[in-house]
């Protein structure tokens, strides 16, 4: 059977394809033959008649989209069970695979089929000849079928116009930014593209403040003597609206005040898209939400602004977690936890954690773990709790119990720290702290054993633009803190302390499948001479959160022997190259440079220490798996040649 369409059924069918949104890109339909599937197929038998595709695109590339519109092919592993089944299956498959072939801008098109070798006639009358010759296959051969396109040349997208369906002019071009790969002239006139071109108008229209815009008709015309198809697509933009009220609904146990207080838009501000973004996002860090979605009004209120409707699912209020990580250098750690994610109905967060590790080095060996050496046993034990949105503000309440005890190469430190903070969040990028801090502990190093007390004042602010959390690809991140911990206040010694980190993150695609990731940390202690200040808050670099390659905390100025006694500065960076090779699998090349310095500020002397590695990527739906290898570069003598890191979660 030969399908060739006239200048006419193209024209008319293309604006309907055009306009009803048919033949959309489906080439996640076929599943192929690699672990069987379509392909799939019966033996000759008596009973049926199974068949085998061929196709011939004439070499024009479209062996997919063919494959794709096929009824033959999709129902080839249900032989039917006579020859004039098979015939009239075939013979209804042809429009289909035209109307796929127009949809990739082959307005010119002709499709033929055989069945057995017969080829079916135009007419779609008259089948017996093509239904006999299969059967006389019955029981010793699949039947052969034939699917033959002539797509001949593409045609392109000859004149594009944006009309506004309000003034019958073309829409203002200042309203309509459009990204570089939106549908153009001179394109090849696909379907698909055009149809991503209403979209990509829609959400610019959005972007700019008109979120009732919408595509009211697009209208193809081919014209067959030029290969060219004019395409008019007809737009309602919509008034511009501001944000209406916004509710919250859906809520099942969580106070809705405590949600509304993470909602930052004022009714009347500007509308935009990337704001209803913000909006999910901020409401969705209150850990009993476990889902957002926004509904917006279908017409606007009577201030002209668009009200939404902020609904909410909630997550399972308990949760139990674990997890390990383990370095060739830093030695294996495990954790545990348990959360009530909603403690008093108010979305409280109460977690209760424990982490074992067994410290890595003996006598001074690194890479020497002993496992059952209750000397080298470190850990932290202790409890969190956040209220959030207290009396339904943008202030939440933060209280944090830890007990823990440290080993390093140099230095073996236990203590306990009791901290309440209270935070304000101006909007969902950007939060403030100030509190009270209390820690008791023991400090053990070459020099001395001291007990110490610290208590004061800390202050800590945070601005968040990643898009994500755990797997972040874009935006920046900074975190800043300091805190005083003066005699005045019943400190054992005069401490004050800063430290700042920023990371910024660079996608260099829209689907973020390469980015460019930057961290760069500083921190400087003030007050008591460095041999009176607790070992544990001294400055130390290296390890897997620092400068890979490295011991944990190897990295400072150095006493008798070589040993790493910490400074009272710092300065880290980090480097990283991230690549997905699949949606699940990607490389991470990267470089580190670190040290801890004697003065207050790092003055570099002694220089940096760098390292360099290659890490692999499992991307799952938590987050990433982590495996890093590292090497420090210029090593010098005692140093492990090579690092190997196992974790969840990107290094910064």
């Amino acid at each position: 059977m030969s399908v060739k369409p006239t200048g006419a059924s193209v024209s008319g069918l293309l604006f309907l394809f055009l306009a009803a949104g048919v033949h959309g890109d489906a080439r996640a339909a076929w599943s192929g033959g690699l672990f069987g599937g379509d392909d799939e197929q019966a033996a000759p038998n008596s009973e049926t008649l199974p068949y085998k595709v061929e196709i011939d695109d004439g070499g024009a590339g479209v062996s997919d989209a063919i494959r794709d519109a096929s009824n033959l092919q999709k129902l080839k592993s249900d032989p039917p069970r006579s020859g004039d089944v098979l015939a009239r299956r075939a013979a209804a498959d042809s429009p289909g695979i035209l109307d796929a072939l127009w949809a990739e801008g082959y307005y010119a098109a002709s499709v033929r089929v055989l069945v057995a070798g017969r080829a079916l006639p135009e007419s779609g009358d008259g089948l017996e000849l093509a239904a006999s010759a299969a059967e006389k296959l019955r029981g010793a051969a699949i039947v052969p079928v034939r699917i033959e396109a002539a797509p001949g040349a593409p045609y392109k997208i000859g004149t594009l116009a944006i009309i506004d369906s309000r003034t019958k002019a073309p829409l203002d071009p200042e309203l309509i930014h459009l990204p570089a790969r939106a549908a153009r002239e001179g394109d090849q006139a696909r379907a698909a593209s055009v149809r991503e071109l209403g979209s990509f108008i829609v959400d610019a229209l959005r972007t700019a403040s008109m979120p009732l815009a919408k595509i009211v008709e697009t209208r193809a015309v081919a014209r067959h003597r030029d290969r060219l198809v004019d395409v008019a697509i007809i737009v309602d933009p919509g008034p511009k609206a501001g944000i209406g009220r916004v509710q919250v609904a859906g809520a099942q146990t969580v106070d809705r005040d405590t949600l509304a207080s993470f909602i930052y838009l004022d009714e009347g501000e500007s509308y935009s898209p990337a704001k209803l973004a913000a909006l999910r996002k901020s409401v969705g860090s209150v850990e009993i939400v476990g889902s957002v979605r926004i509904l917006e009004a279908e017409t606007l209120d009577a201030n002209g602004n668009l009200p939404l409707n902020v609904v909410v699912g909630e997550r399972k209020p308990h949760v139990v977690s674990l997890g390990a990580q383990y370095s060739t250098v830093d030695g294996p750690s495990a954790r545990a936890a348990w959360t009530d994610r909603n403690l008093f109905g108010g979305g409280e967060r109460l977690r209760l954690e424990a982490i074992a590790g067994v410290a890595a080095g003996d006598g001074g060996n690194p890479g020497v773990t002993r496992l059952l050496d209750p000397n080298r046993l470190t850990g932290r034990t202790g409890a969190s709790f956040i209220k959030p949105g207290l009396w339904g503000s943008r202030n939440d309440l933060l209280a944090d119990l830890v007990f823990a005890r440290e080993i390093t190469n140099t230095y073996t430190s236990t203590l306990v720290n009791a901290t309440t903070a209270i935070r304000h969040r101006f909007d969902e990028t950007l939060f403030v702290q100030g509190g009270l801090e209390f820690e008791r502990g023991r400090s053990s190093d070459i020099f001395a054993t001291r007990d110490y007390t610290l208590a004061g004042v800390t202050v800590s602010a945070r601005y968040d633009t990643t898009d994500n959390a755990f797997d972040p690809t874009r935006g920046v991140r900074v975190i800043a803190s300091a805190s005083a911990d003066p005699r005045a206040l019943g400190s054992s010694i005069n401490l004050y302390s800063g430290k700042a980190q920023a990371s910024a993150y660079y996608a260099f695609d829209g689907e973020a499948r390469t980015i460019l990731a930057g961290r760069v940390a500083v921190g400087s202690l003030a007050g008591a001479d460095t041999n009176l200040i607790p070992d544990n808050r001294r400055f130390f670099a290296g390890g897997g959160g620092s400068v890979r390659g490295f011991a944990w905390r190897s990295l400072s100025p150095t006493g008798p022997g070589g040993v790493a006694v910490g400074g009272r500065s710092l300065f880290e960076g980090s480097l990283e190259g991230r690549v997905k090779i699949t949606e699940t699998i990607g490389i991470v090349p990267f470089l580190d440079a670190g040290r801890a310095f004697a003065a207050g500020y790092p003055d570099f002397r002694g220089g940096l220490r760098f390292a360099a590695g290659l890490g692999l990527r499992y991307y799952t739906g938590f987050g990433p798996i982590r495996l890093d290898v590292a090497t420090p570069l210029a090593r010098r003598q005692g140093e492990a040649p090579v690092a190997v890191y196992v974790s969840v979660g990107q290094a910064f």
